[in-house]
């Protein structure tokens, strides 16, 4: 069961520039803590002929559209083909990979977004990542700290994986589709090709291929 919340289980790394960093983790949530170390070194090696460099530690694509109302923060980078919609606001630490949407009033923080993500209206994402194509619908945010402020853990069935983290969002795997105005509670993960029911409050882990209705109504997709 453990296997299932890998990363190797959750992504198709040939989508990310993260690739690499990632590659050196078994779980995702371990990435979180150099994401921004990781983005510093990557967009020293960025072609100058794809990425232009704005302002301190900033590296866009040439063929992404930032809107003018947009606020970045480095680190960061933001891929090929993507737009940065009206008064979006990126706090530094994001890898934003290419052909993504990241919507009006949008705010990412510490997060890495693979190819074609969408969070296209009103999301907030922090220490978070998105696998290929995942999608969040209007509304729906990662929360990622906890009320009591205490170490995020991981729930899967009756079992708790300590991650040691105080800030800890969730991780989408590829495909997932996450419905409007839902809440994805910190330690979030949910498996590829999974559906989430809108005004859904999601914790712990949900397995691929599934449609979560609640946390009690859980169904696998019949093909």
């Amino acid at each position: 069961m453990m296997e299932n919340l890998f990363i190797r289980s959750l992504y198709d790394l040939s989508h990310t520039a993260a690739a690499t960093y990632l590659e050196q983790y078994t779980y995702p949530w371990e990435a979180l803590a150099g994401i921004g170390e990781f983005i510093l070194k990557l967009g020293e090696t960025l072609s100058t002929e794809e990425y232009e460099k704005r302002g301190e530690d900033i590296w866009v694509a040439k063929s992404a559209t930032i809107f003018p109302t947009a606020y970045i923060h480095g680190p960061a980078i933001i891929g090929p083909n993507t737009e940065v919609r009206q008064c979006a606001f990126i706090r530094g630490n994001a890898l934003v990979g290419a052909n993504c949407v990241v919507g009006n009033s949008t705010e990412l923080k510490n997060v890495i977004l693979f190819d074609c993500v969408q969070v296209p209206h009103y999301n907030y994402v922090g220490d978070s990542i998105l696998g290929y194509k995942s999608h969040m619908g209007a509304g729906s945010i990662t929360s990622n700290v906890k009320s009591d402020k205490t170490l995020v853990t991981v729930c899967v069935g009756n079992t708790r994986i300590e991650t040691g983290r105080k800030k800890f969002g969730a991780m989408l795997g590829d495909f997932v589709e996450v419905g409007c105005n839902s809440v994805l509670n910190p330690g979030t993960v949910i498996g590829r090709y999974t559906n989430v029911y809108p005004l859904s409050m999601v914790r712990g882990f949900v397995p691929e291929n599934s449609i979560y209705k609640r946390a009690d109504a859980v169904v696998q997709k019949v093909e």
